[in-house]
């Protein structure tokens, strides 16, 4: 995590090419390279990107120790000449990123690097976990929070996640994807997301009974007592024991009880149950909370059938995003430079879905000055600009006859500078500006592109001029292949 040097957490063929390049003549060539994704989790409609802020420690301490030399020399397969090059190692390249807590659709350009080729190569692993691992988290989170229609989601899921950074670094993403609260103390020491937490069963089976658990932990907290009522018998036992507990320790204190949680069982009868019974005793303020291996799905089903929940305990299935675990962003090369003449790239694929669109790249998203509405992300050649004092017709890069012109639209420039010169000259905003950016941003979105099934596929179409450059290099790779 922080201030940690994370240089050598990179795939090997990262150096082996490198070495290459050295070797070869290729260290100071200017490449282009472009971080986006082709398919959106769990079949929705967008991603949430993150990571920005971690990615930007890991360039400013990029470094390679005497003992990361040593043992690269053991591996005997780097050249003297290129251990002596990495001694003095930092990246001097620009970077271009849309900020965090910024929509992105797919193969929209989340990032861009343009730097020398050996360290353009070398960031390629880090920077994708670190968006791929964050998207991916703050994306599922979103869908969990709209689901809630409201009601706050705490993030539960440290001990279900795939080890500490992805606890820590998967928490603060869930923050941004909407969540209130994290029950990470050590996100919230380092990140500032609020750490919330009540009582395990153990402590109730600490205690001889039910009743002395919960006096003791009214007693302890008086002023924040949530008890967890399903140990023994959630309607038995666990809600009458939490009520004469709150009638007994809290009531003469002038206290109210903050809520009961509930972590088994038919949660959705038994919140409209336990809901009642606070009512009757004079507790309607007390907060149901409800637990238990919830995802977007099952909340979404539980307030269709009427529970009473006012708050979401969400772990496993959002610390992991359990229902579609990978976010598949790709880091590929789109342009060479030399002498300030950028040369485009393609990488061509019997899968259709894999063909990059080549070139360096701007990325605007055009929206509908009528309602606010995001209507198309619009991707041209570095060179191009968007007036929105003029119209623009778009049109779809693999249907082109469909079109469609803009008149009254506003377009916002996605990508914006981070490196120039290996030099940060990005104001890292905090985390609440980030988490509110975010929220703005779903919001820009028509209701069906939110929709959880088959939501509609928002616009990303091609500038006629990068869209020309593409066929041009699609038909000329093609000759030159069946020429061989």
């Amino acid at each position: 995590m922080k201030n940690l040097n994370y240089t050598m957490l990179c795939d090997f063929y990262e150096l082996t090419m490198g070495n290459g390049y050295f070797l070869k003549g290729y260290k100071d060539e200017i490449c282009y390279f472009d971080v986006f994704y082709r398919s959106v989790p769990d079949g929705g409609g967008y991603i949430i990107a993150c990571g920005l802020e971690q990615i930007i420690d890991y360039i400013n301490n990029l470094h390679f120790d005497e003992d990361d030399i040593d043992y690269l020399r053991s591996k005997n397969c780097f050249s003297e000449e290129f251990l002596s090059y990495l001694r003095n190692f930092r990246f001097e390249g620009d970077i271009w990123a849309v900020s965090e807590g910024t929509v992105v659709f797919p193969n929209v350009p989340i990032m861009t690097v343009r730097a020398p080729a050996i360290q353009a190569q070398l960031v390629e692993t880090f920077v994708l976990l670190t968006i791929n691992h964050q998207s991916l988290i703050a994306t599922k989170t979103n869908r969990i929070v709209r689901a809630a229609e409201g009601r706050a989601i705490s993030e539960f899921g440290s001990r279900r996640a795939h080890g500490p950074d992805a606890a820590v670094l998967g928490a603060r993403a869930a923050y941004i994807g909407g969540a209130s609260a994290t029950a990470c103390v050590l996100t919230d020491r380092l990140y500032k997301v609020p750490a919330t937490g009540t009582m395990a069963h153990s402590w109730v089976q600490m205690f001889d009974s039910e009743y002395e658990a919960f006096k003791a932990y009214c007693e302890v907290y008086p002023d924040d007592a949530t008890l967890l009522v399903d140990t023994y018998n959630v309607l038995k036992s666990g809600v009458p024991n939490a009520i004469r507990v709150f009638d007994e320790v809290l009531k003469p204190l002038g206290k109210r009880p903050k809520g009961i949680r509930l972590d088994s069982g038919d949660i959705t009868y038994l919140s409209r149950r336990a809901r009642q019974m606070l009512d009757d005793a004079g507790y309607p303020d007390c907060k149901i909370v409800a637990s238990n291996s919830l995802d977007e799905y099952l909340i979404r089903d539980m307030l269709m059938q009427g529970a009473k929940v006012d708050l979401y305990g969400v772990g496993e299935r959002l610390i992991t995003a359990k229902s579609s675990a990978v976010l598949d962003g790709v880091y590929k090369l789109v342009a060479v430079e030399k002498d300030g003449v950028i040369t485009p790239k393609i990488k061509i694929s019997e899968n259709v879905q894999k063909i990059t669109n080549p070139h360096f790249k701007k990325v605007y998203r055009l929206y509908d000055n009528e309602n606010g509405k995001a209507v198309a992300d619009y991707i041209c050649v570095y060179d191009e600009k968007v007036n929105p004092a003029e119209p623009l017709e778009i049109f779809d890069p693999d249907y082109t006859w469909k079109k469609r012109t803009l008149t009254n639209y506003t377009a916002r420039e996605l990508l914006v500078p981070i490196f120039v010169g290996g030099k940060c000259v990005y104001q890292k905003p905090a985390l609440s500006e980030i988490r509110e950016h975010c929220k703005r941003e779903v919001e820009s979105l028509w209701e069906t592109v939110l929709r959880f099934e088959n939501p509609h596929v928002q616009y990303v179409d091609l500038s006629s001029k990068l869209w020309n450059i593409k066929q041009r290099l699609l038909s000329e790779l093609s000759d030159g292949i069946k020429k061989q």
